[in-house]
């Protein structure tokens, strides 16, 4: 469900740390789940781990004590916590799922950092609109005549408040998109669609979600997992409507009996390089090795594509502002000859 409670990428992060930490080091597992629900933090956490607690020590497999929490832990996690189990991998597979979310989580603040700068400029600009609808109001009351430089016919407390719930609004809808495409809502598939076509923003997508799923296989594939199963879990974690949609194709394939790189070349997405890079990895009987290879490979690009969508947002972002200062610019030179006018 959309609305259900998560664990957080900065949690998560640390849960995986201090479980791979523990394990290797031999802790028992309803040792350290008792731990974990003693220290929990925040209502949600703590009743989850307890839940998780009490089915570990009734002798329930981690797997299906995750999977009662509903989904309060990420499907990708529970699966390969499955095949962690079932290959007495557990503690590896832990390790490589923090290792991966504390550069999620990097990233996201090198994100957050680039962004901020041109977010306070447009906050600002935004602000001084809604200073300048409050002014109009007061000064036509001293003078009193309407006056509305803006053309908006938002003037005063009340035009303030109808422009306060305007920005509330819209920012609201934006936050929920984001919110439902990073929890995989389906509906919001044909946005991801239309935004993957638009030249420079698409291939920034794609390259980010090429770093997901060529880590996620990787992980899939040295976790013993296989290889239908892990096609399935690393197209999920790619994230993206491009690659999530050919995955019955590229499964039925898989089923027919078509080689790991037929059947990825046959869903038509993914570029030639990594599809020459699977298919020598699998004709060498060396896949896992290449698919950590390509995982690294994409790692980096997916560094640099990070900066480039930092730019492109940040520019987005300079021209709405700029935008809205050549408007109020022409709204008032217009303002400005319709005085001069009436007093000629």
């Amino acid at each position: 469900m959309l609305l259900t409670p998560r664990i957080s990428l900065g949690a998560l992060a640390r849960l995986c740390r201090r479980l791979a930490t523990s394990l290797q080091a031999g802790v028992d597992l309803r040792t350290v789940w008792v731990r974990e629900a003693e220290h929990a933090a925040g209502m949600a956490a703590r009743s989850r781990f307890r839940q998780i607690s009490t089915s570990v020590a009734d002798g329930d497999s981690l797997a299906d004590a995750l999977a009662r929490t509903g989904g309060y832990f990420p499907d990708m996690l529970r699966e390969l916590v499955s095949v962690g189990e079932q290959t007495g991998r557990l503690p590896e597979v832990f390790r490589q799922l923090a290792e991966n979310y504390e550069l999620r989580l990097k990233l996201r603040r090198e994100f957050r950092a680039a962004i901020a700068w041109p977010v306070i400029q447009l906050v600002l600009a935004l602000g001084v609109i809604g200073l300048l609808i409050l002014a109009m109001g007061v000064i036509g009351n001293i003078t009193g005549q309407t006056i509305d430089i803006l053309g908006f016919g938002l003037v005063g407390p009340s035009g303030l408040a109808i422009y306060l719930v305007f920005l509330a609004a819209v920012g609201g809808c934006l936050a929920m998109m984001l919110f439902a495409v990073r929890r995989g809502a389906g509906w919001t598939r044909p946005i991801q669609r239309l935004v993957m076509r638009l030249p420079g923003l698409g291939r920034v997508l794609q390259t980010l979600a090429l770093s997901r799923f060529t880590w996620a296989m990787s992980l899939a594939l040295d976790a013993g997992m296989e290889v239908g199963r892990a096609m399935k879990l690393a197209l999920r974690a790619a994230g993206n409507a491009r690659y999530i949609d050919r995955a019955e194709v590229i499964d039925a394939e898989l089923a027919g009996g078509s080689s790991f790189h037929d059947s990825m070349r046959a869903g038509g997405v993914f570029p030639l390089e990594l599809l020459d890079a699977v298919a020598v990895g699998e004709e060498s009987g060396r896949l896992v090795e290449s698919m950590a290879l390509l995982s690294r490979s994409y790692h980096h690009q997916a560094r640099t594509a990070l900066g480039v969508l930092n730019t492109i947002a940040g520019v987005i972002v300079w021209l709405i502002v700029a935008g809205m200062i050549i408007a109020l610019i022409f709204r008032l030179f217009g303002f400005y000859l319709g005085v001069l006018n009436q007093n000629m």
